[in-house]
Parts: C-alpha cells; sequence; structure tokens
C-alpha cells in the first residue's frame, strides 16, 4: 500500500504546487507597486519582476535603500507641510526678502527649478501603454501620463488593494460632493478667478472625447492662446479682420465686443434660443456658455487691436501678417506673467511675491517643451468653484438664465460684469460636498473617465511628489463620518481614487484646498508655463515682441492693467473679495494708442 500511494501522494503535492504556480503566475507582481521612490517596475519571467532604481538615488531590491548623498538630502530636505508654512506665514519676514532683489530671484528661481524638475521632460508614458514607447514621446494627440496606467491584469482596479468593484461614480458624487450649502473658500477667491480659470485652461484642457478620454484636441499643450484665435488655421482666419493684424469685432452700445457667428462664419454651440444677433464668435467653440468667459474673450479681443495699433505705429512698413502675429506672442507673453504674479500669487497665499523672468532659468538645464498631462486636466476640474446663483448688479441669476446668455454681457457691459465678479465669493474646493447640483455632472464623467483610464490610486501620487501617503481616511479628510463612509466603500486607503481622494482631501487651515493640489498642481502649471517657447533664451528679447515697446508691454502687464486699458471705467479688479469697488485706478491709464 505504501509503494502505491507514495505516487499518489506525490502527484497531489506536484498537483498542489502547479496550482499554487499558476496563481501566482497569474498575478502580476508589479500590481503590488514594489518599486519605490520612482523605482520602475518590470516583469521577469512568470512570476518575478525588477526594480529600475536607475537615478533615483535609491538602490536594493526595491529601490528602498538610499546612497549617502540620497540620505543627507533626505534628512535636511523640509517637509511641503514645513515650506507650505513658512511661506504663508511670517509676513514681516517675506515683506523685507521681497525688496532685497538677489535673495527674491534666488528663492524664485529655487521654486522654479524644484516644481519644474518634479515633471519628467520630455514626457513619459500615455494611456494605451504603461511601459515607455517612442510613441508616448512623439503623438501629440495623446495626453501625457505622470504614471503609467494600472496594469489591465491587476486583481483589483487599484492593482492589489481594496475591492475588486469600485462604488457607483453618480452615488459617490452625490454621496460626498454634492454641496449641501453653499461653502465660500476662506482664501477670499471671487469669481474674477474662478471665470478666468476656465477661460485659461480650457487653452489646453481640450479632450477629444470622439477618440478616447486620453487624448486632446490642444496639440499646441499649452499656453498658446487657441481660445483666443482658435485652435485651428481656417478658424482663426474666420475670426480675423485681415487688416493691420487685427481680429473682426462689433460695436454695440459704444464698445467692442466680439464679432456675431453670422458675420464671421465661425461655428459656436449655442441652443437655438439664442438670438442669431447675439451669438458671438471668439476662438472656443463652448465659451457662448458662460457671460464670464465672453467677458475675458472680448477683454483679450480688445488687448489685441489695442497692440495691433501701438505696433502699426511703431512699424508702418509692417504687413497685417506681421502685426497679427507679433501681437499675438506680445498677449501669449501678457498671459503668462498675469498668471503666474496676479493668479497663481493669489492661489498660492504666499507671502513670497511671485515674479516672471525666464532670465532665472537661462543658466539651468531646462526643457522648452511642454506636455500636457491627463492628471493635471483631472486635478484643474474646480467646479465648486461656482456659486449657486450668479449676481449681476441688483440681480441674481439662476443657472437656467445665466448660462448660454450673452446678452447679460452685451447689455449689462464689460465694467458692470467686472465689478460683479469681483464681489462675489467663489466656493471653496477642497473638503468635499461643494459642487452645486447644476455642475456635479462633469465631476461624475471626471470619476467615469478616471477609471476608463486606469489612473493609480492618490497614494502612489502622494509618493511620486514626495508626500507621505495617507495611512488612512481619516487622516485623508480630517474627520469620521465621511472616512468611515469611504472606508466602507474603497476598503483600503490604498484604493483610494485620484480625483475624489484630491477633492475630498482636508485643506489648508483658511486654504482653498489642501495639500496634493498644491504639491501637485504647482509643478505643472510652472513647468507649463517656463516650458513655453517665448520663455527660451531665442525668444526672450525685445525683437520677438516688436522692439522694446511690445517687451515693455509684456514685462509690465497686469490684470488690472489688462483692464484698465481695455474698459471705459477702468474698474478695481482682483482675484481675491474686493471692497473698492467703484473707484477709478490710475494704473495703466497711459495713453493706449488704439482707435477705441
Amino acid at each position: 500500500m505504501r509503494a502505491v500511494s507514495a505516487p499518489m501522494d506525490a502527484a497531489k503535492s506536484l498537483l498542489f504546487l502547479l496550482s499554487v504556480l499558476e496563481v501566482c503566475a497569474a498575478v502580476n507582481l508589479c500590481c503590488y507597486w514594489p518599486c519605490q521612490n520612482k523605482g520602475v517596475c518590470v516583469n521577469v519571467g512568470l512570476e518575478g519582476y525588477e526594480c529600475d532604481c536607475t537615478h533615483t538615488g535609491y538602490h536594493g531590491v526595491n529601490c528602498t535603500v538610499p546612497y549617502f548623498w540620497t540620505r543627507v538630502y533626505t534628512v535636511l530636505k523640509p517637509s511641503p507641510a514645513f515650506v507650505h508654512y513658512l511661506l504663508t506665514h511670517y509676513k514681516w519676514m517675506w515683506d523685507i526678502i521681497n525688496k532685497i532683489s538677489f535673495l527674491r530671484d534666488n528663492l524664485m528661481r529655487l521654486v522654479l527649478t524644484v516644481r519644474s524638475n518634479l515633471i519628467p521632460s520630455p514626457p513619459t508614458y500615455n494611456s494605451d501603454y504603461n511601459y515607455l514607447t517612442w510613441e508616448g514621446y512623439s503623438n501629440v494627440t495623446y495626453f501625457t501620463r505622470l504614471l503609467p496606467p494600472v496594469p489591465k491584469d491587476c486583481p483589483t482596479p487599484a492593482g492589489t488593494k481594496g475591492y475588486k468593484t469600485r462604488p457607483n461614480a453618480t452615488k459617490l458624487a452625490e454621496e460626498f460632493l454634492l454641496r449641501r450649502s453653499f461653502i465660500p473658500d476662506p482664501q477670499g477667491t471671487n469669481l474674477m478667478f474662478a471665470f478666468f480659470a476656465q477661460h485659461f485652461t480650457h487653452q489646453f484642457f481640450r479632450t477629444n472625447f470622439d477618440r478616447g478620454p486620453g487624448f486632446t484636441k490642444a496639440l499646441g499643450h499649452g499656453v498658446d492662446l487657441s481660445h483666443v484665435y482658435g485652435e485651428s488655421l481656417e478658424r482663426q482666419h474666420h475670426l480675423r479682420l485681415f487688416k493691420d493684424g487685427k481680429l473682426k469685432f462689433q460695436v454695440v452700445n459704444g464698445e467692442v465686443y466680439p464679432p456675431s457667428v453670422k458675420d464671421s462664419s465661425v461655428r459656436m454651440k449655442y441652443p437655438k434660443t439664442v438670438p442669431a444677433e447675439r451669438q458671438l464668435a471668439v476662438g472656443h467653440e463652448l465659451f457662448g456658455l458662460i457671460p464670464g468667459l465672453l467677458m475675458y474673450a472680448t477683454l483679450w479681443l480688445r488687448e489685441h487691436n489695442r497692440v495691433c495699433d501701438i505696433l502699426k505705429e511703431e512699424h508702418p512698413t509692417w504687413s497685417d501678417e506681421q502685426l497679427f502675429q507679433t501681437t499675438r506672442l506680445i498677449l501669449i507673453g501678457e498671459t503668462i506673467k498675469i498668471v503666474i504674479e496676479d493668479y497663481v500669487q493669489h492661489l498660492s497665499g504666499y507671502h513670497f511675491s511671485m515674479q516672471f523672468n525666464p532670465e532665472l532659468l537661462f543658466k539651468e538645464q531646462f526643457q522648452y517643451r511642454n506636455r500636457i498631462a491627463v492628471e493635471f486636466n483631472h486635478l484643474y476640474h474646480w467646479h465648486p468653484l461656482m456659486p449657486d446663483t450668479f449676481r449681476v448688479k441688483d440681480h441674481d441669476y439662476n443657472y437656467a438664465d445665466f448660462l448660454f446668455n450673452p446678452s447679460i454681457l452685451l447689455d449689462e457691459g464689460v465694467d458692470t460684469l467686472l465689478e460683479s465678479f469681483t464681489v462675489q465669493s467663489a466656493g471653496r474646493i477642497g473638503g468635499g460636498r461643494n459642487i452645486n447640483k447644476h455642475v456635479l455632472s462633469v465631476a461624475i464623467n471626471v470619476i467615469e473617465h478616471e477609471r476608463q483610464l486606469r489612473l493609480q490610486p492618490l497614494n502612489e501620487y502622494r509618493k511620486w511628489f514626495g508626500l507621505v501617503p495617507y495611512k488612512s481616511f481619516q487622516e485623508l479628510t480630517g474627520e469620521t463620518e465621511i472616512a468611515a463612509r469611504l472606508e466602507e466603500l474603497y476598503g483600503d486607503i490604498d484604493a483610494m481614487e485620484f480625483f475624489p481622494g484630491l477633492l475630498l482631501e482636508t485643506p489648508y487651515k483658511d486654504g482653498i484646498f489642501g495639500e496634493s493640489i498644491v504639491e501637485m498642481g504647482a509643478p505643472f502649471s510652472l513647468k507649463g508655463l517656463l516650458g513655453n517657447p517665448i520663455c527660451s533664451p531665442f525668444y526672450w528679447k525685445p525683437s520677438t515682441f516688436g522692439g522694446q515697446t511690445g517687451f515693455d508691454i509684456v514685462k509690465s502687464a497686469t490684470l488690472q492693467k489688462l483692464v484698465c486699458l481695455n474698459t471705459k471705467g477702468c474698474p478695481q479688479v482682483a482675484f481675491h473679495v474686493s471692497s473698492n469697488i467703484g473707484s477709478e485706478s490710475k494704473e495703466g491709464r497711459e495713453s493706449p494708442k488704439s482707435e477705441f
């Protein structure tokens, strides 16, 4: 009997061993995210993996053993939380530093290099490959990816953590993101900021949904003002006057506005309820949606034609084409300066004064090429900014009356909208439960697209940006009720999704959002802004902008100046709620050299 049973036991053992090996082989070990400190996981054989630790400063099986100088750097490097606290406190110290150009320049250079170096350049992944490919680098119809997609053969959508099925996107948004009551931003952010954010970012956040959420229509991948001039040459030509470099316009109530659709033959998306003569034509086909976007489109149209007049006076022999092209470069420069020194300055809450000075990077290793990442696109869905109603003068518009209503702009005028949007508070972005029901569908779509694109969990992105991964849902949210529900739905903090996690993260004290959006958004933003060609040594000089006069227009640009030079009353504006509305500002009131 023993002679018979021994082979049978051996056969059973062999079958068991083969079944174990089969299970192990079926699990992609890279789904466990074993490689730390930006190490790259590579499958080896049927059941193995290797971590490529090259250029990480670490070695070992999982890239966890630091080299000597990495250890020294890690010990000396202050935490992001400490740096943020330092920059948002001790105003007296920053007032001194801001006045000492040597200190300010070197600190600004440090901010730019440290932030920008977190973004791979050249780009690495796209949504179709979780390994490096030439396609990922060269095919600009894709958004790039900071981290590769979660492998399709992983046990769970987050790799190995959490449940195999994620909570329904609609129910998730309704429970955790839908507004109960309006929560104003404690930093005082206003609707001027909210509409600027939409207007500015939609030149490069243009998902090509016909191809899928991993693709973009914005092939320029940066600040090119395609939302002003159109994303194609054909659209641009329909918007141009072809005289003195100018854009087409119409005069309504004595003021300049974008031309009508019928007078420009530009395709816009308006409902049939909007009268034909009130359908304004601008660079982006969807900007007729919101009067706040048309307001900014009108300001930039006026600024373009104003600058054309200045260049025409200085260069009477220039062709229409040269006037147009040079003016576009000037407006790109103005936009970047306003974004850094007004927009990012407000958003950061820093006492340190940000400055736009491309020359600070001329001696650094810096690549002047940018690719928009899908993670940046998702991170920037800041719809909690939107209020419950829009107050213009003494009238509150609900969403039904406000959207697709260019008559508000044409009847009330740019000055009135500027004043109204400056004094109305925008909502807080972080902390959850602050998206108005009329725009909640956008958040639901982002969650669904994120899952389709197989974005890695929030904690994997925190690791990439040098942040400590969250250990619990309570640590993420800063409270217990929401944390407990998230625990029920996800099962593990390492399974928390990227976009919902960003919006549910507890905000900084008196801040508009939390640590993750600050530390992830700033590198994408600054790399994209300073990676623009006009910031390179070959472009950043007077001749690029038609001479010193054009160069000075770029270097002196501010939000207030943009408004003052292109409105009648020069209302006081800012990206924070102001009580000074109605007073006349003298900033920017030099002779504008414009026919307007």
